[in-house]
């Protein structure tokens, strides 16, 4: 059988949708690869991109990928709610089939190189690619962001795993690494308060002394005048959706604020839907693998 790995790009741009349609465009254009799907927010002004393809042709597309952002996305002009530090802010590898974790920190390590041989931008390695322990966590690498990126370069246990000292001047820096699949999951609350969504992700964030496996931060919806708590759901067998959704609900209440709604950035893992409904609807004896009929017929 094929090998397939998943990459799932981030652009500092969620405005533009002509910059939008040309990275799509782009991400379309390379053999052995399938855009799946792409999203974008005004507010965070970023957009996510989800490709499959074969190791050598994944690997194309992100660098193709990042050298269309590098040449259109001008982070000096760059404001959003999201956290970000370059153009194409962080590149993700993700084995799906036949493949290893192993292979995908070969390929994130080949392609950053490319990167800043051909593009002059820098990336840090994270996640399972990290160097050194420190730069594991993409919250602590991204930390300073764009604006305190280049002092932050001259710290002596900060120089880029692939480049110089200094950033491209117009777009940043860029994480690259391999890691398992993730959900990108965000909660919208009822109030214009951002300090509430801030105290919630923090209670709820692993850094801060709540779930493991789970990366949260508060963000403000101008378009739609609420806040969010925005979240990364790194390890969906040890911390399901329903269990994060179920304890922003109940902090929430102490706030005098209810959830309105929530989303998935990207694309989801099946089980990660089915294990909700499976908690929701009280199912005895559900088996996943011999109930769900897609993956019987699979």
């Amino acid at each position: 059988m094929s090998k397939v790995i998943q990459c799932i790009p981030n652009f500092s741009e969620g405005r533009d949708p002509e910059i939008i349609a040309k990275l799509a465009e782009t991400a379309k254009s390379v053999p052995g690869v399938m855009l799946l799907d792409h999203s974008s927010d005004a507010s965070h002004n970023r957009s996510v991109f989800t490709l499959v393809g074969d190791p050598e042709g994944i690997a194309e597309a992100a660098f193709k990928l990042c050298k269309i952002a590098s040449e259109l996305i001008d982070m000096t002009k760059h404001t959003g709610e999201h956290p970000r530090m370059g153009a194409t802010d962080v590149i993700p590898f993700v084995p799906i089939r036949n493949v290893s974790i192993e292979e995908c920190v070969e390929i994130s390590k080949q392609v950053a190189q490319r990167i800043w041989e051909a593009l002059k931008v820098p990336s840090f390695l994270y996640e399972y690619s990290a160097t050194v322990p420190a730069r594991q966590n993409l919250a602590t690498v991204r930390k300073g962001q764009f604006e305190g990126m280049s002092e932050k370069l001259l710290q002596d246990e900060w120089k880029p795993d692939y480049g110089e000292r200094k950033i491209h001047p117009t777009a940043g820096i860029t994480a690259i690494g391999a890691r398992p699949p993730l959900i990108a999951y965000n909660v919208n609350l009822n109030t214009s308060d951002l300090e509430i969504a801030n105290a919630i992700a923090k209670m709820i964030r692993a850094a801060s002394g709540g779930y493991k496996y789970v990366k949260a931060i508060g963000v403000m919806l101008e378009d739609r005048n609420i806040a969010q708590v925005s979240i990364n759901m790194v390890n969906l067998e040890a911390n399901p959706l329903y269990r994060v959704f179920e304890a922003i609900r109940f902090e929430a209440k102490r706030w005098g604020v209810e959830i309105i709604g929530s989303e998935i950035v990207g694309l989801a893992p099946a089980k990660a839907l089915v294990d909700c409904a499976e908690y929701y609807l009280q199912i005895e004896n559900f088996d996943y693998k011999t109930q769900v009929l897609e993956n019987r017929l699979l």
